[in-house]
């Protein structure tokens, strides 16, 4: 499954991860630190929405 940032257009691919971001291939959305923000602006992961 894919998320996409609502506030910048980042997306982030449940199958290939984020490897530059430190974030392995296969990394479920759900099982990102709560921590996590986006790579590009900044955003929460609750800026983020299942990509169509």
């Amino acid at each position: 499954m894919k998320y996409v940032c609502t506030v910048c257009g980042w997306e982030y691919d449940e199958v290939e991860g984020a490897p530059e971001h430190g974030i392995a291939p296969g990394t479920n959305f759900a099982d990102l630190p709560e921590d996590f923000v986006c790579p590009l602006c900044a955003v929460g992961k609750d800026m983020f929405e299942p990509a169509e």
